[in-house]
């Protein structure tokens, strides 16, 4: 088994080696970059499984190199941010991150998070469904393989995310999952309350697949209930 490589990228030099200190503490290796432009060319030269990001960083902040990143890689990326607020967190999860914690932070309950998305990503990348097989409706088609999805031969790009909720929900048609199944299917953890992040993604996965104009949604809303795959 190849060792794990964990990217962390802060242009505060003492940030960065104290999160790196704690990595090599549970025996992975690491990359250290000091901006968003080293994080994307270490994303390109290395084998990467996870990724630290901070949101305010020179040449190309946590946003953009996530974008550059997400354009090829689906490992995970955790934002590691002074900026607190709600409206952060989300904006981080819908710019295609994984999770979020702000400054100042505990080392140890970061490295829970990393472990605990090194995890997901390993074990469960695939929602425990029906063997890997295309899954299409209508003009929609996901392949799990691939881990792509295209909507009349035109390729749809998704989040990581994104693509384990939509797959979750082609594969048991016409179920209905509430936000708390959605939740504890895909990231693997335990659902708490005020937890909006499901819905957020649910909302960027209807944009990209065009739901906003389309009679016939692809994700139905049952009001009350959760959410199912009306293919």
């Amino acid at each position: 088994m190849k060792p794990i490589t964990i990217l962390i990228a802060d242009d505060e030099a003492e940030i960065a080696e104290l999160i790196a200190l704690h990595v090599k503490k549970e025996g992975y290796n690491t990359i250290v970059a000091s901006d968003g432009k080293e994080a994307v060319q270490a994303v390109q030269t290395h084998s990467i499984d996870l990724a630290i990001l901070d949101i305010m960083m020179p040449n190309l902040n946590g946003y953009e190199a996530t974008q550059l990143i997400r354009a090829q890689h689906n490992m995970p990326i955790i934002f590691l941010s002074a900026k607190a607020s709600d409206l952060d967190k989300i904006s981080g999860l819908v710019m295609g991150a994984d999770d979020y914690m702000t400054k100042p932070f505990n080392p140890l309950e970061l490295m829970a998070r990393v472990n605990a998305q090194l995890r997901r990503y390993t074990q469960l990348n695939q929602p425990a469904a029906v063997d890997n097989k295309v899954l299409e409706a209508g003009g929609l088609a996901i392949y799990p393989d691939q881990r792509t999805v295209t909507m009349y031969g035109e390729t749809i790009e998704l989040t990581p995310k994104e693509f384990d909720i939509l797959y979750l929900l082609a594969s048991y048609p016409k179920k209905v999952f509430s936000a708390e199944n959605i939740f504890e299917h895909v990231w693997g953890e335990a659902y708490y309350e005020g937890c909006n992040t499901v819905m957020v993604h649910i909302r960027t996965l209807r944009k990209k697949l065009g739901e906003e104009k389309a009679k016939n949604k692809v994700i139905k809303t049952v009001w009350g209930v959760g959410y199912s795959f009306n293919g």
